[in-house]
């Protein structure tokens, strides 16, 4: 018997796109749900489809959008539920005065010690850590060769790192 409307074309059809939509959505349950949200949106428009079109196919692409638009929501969904908040959005507490002086101590110390740098090698240190230059850059910029850079810059943050272990010893 050949299905007279879109409801006889949906029922004789239906097993069939649950079990297309199953593995899509990864639940049997949901892909009814998906199913009947595919009949809602195929009856009106299965009046203006002519026989040649392939009714049936278009109802099973109507079964896959849903999934996907299904899936794709849910992701963003558990993106956002299990997400941490950004690090400026949670409140931070308030150091103590020793927290505030032993901080200040420290950058004082770093300050000092990339002061204590030669030029080049305060340059290098400072265009690689806090610009974000790469060495081949530093280099052009410097006149040196990418090696020369990497050793001036190794020697900067040798140099502040031992400046700075020399603060926690004191």
């Amino acid at each position: 018997m050949k299905p007279n409307g879109p409801f006889d074309l949906f029922v004789s059809h239906r097993a069939a796109l649950v079990d297309y939509a199953t593995p899509l959505v990864g639940d049997r349950s949901r892909a009814e749900d998906i199913v009947q949200e595919a009949f809602i949106r195929f009856a009106p428009a299965a009046e203006t489809i002519a026989s040649t079109e392939q009714p049936v196919a278009y109802l099973f692409r109507i079964v896959r959008n849903l999934a996907f638009d299904w899936r794709r929501r849910r992701s963003l969904e558990t993106r956002h539920r299990l997400g941490e908040p950004e690090w400026w959005m949670v409140p931070q507490s308030a150091l103590t005065p020793e927290q505030q002086l032993i901080t200040a101590e420290r950058l004082r110390r770093f300050e000092n010690a990339l002061q204590a740098l030669e030029l080049n090698a305060r340059v290098a240190f400072e265009m690689h850590r806090f610009g974000g230059f790469t060495l081949a850059q530093i280099g052009t910029h410097l006149g040196l060769s990418t090696a020369s850079v990497h050793r001036l810059v190794s020697k900067a943050l040798a140099g502040i790192a031992a400046a700075l272990d020399d603060s926690d010893a004191d």
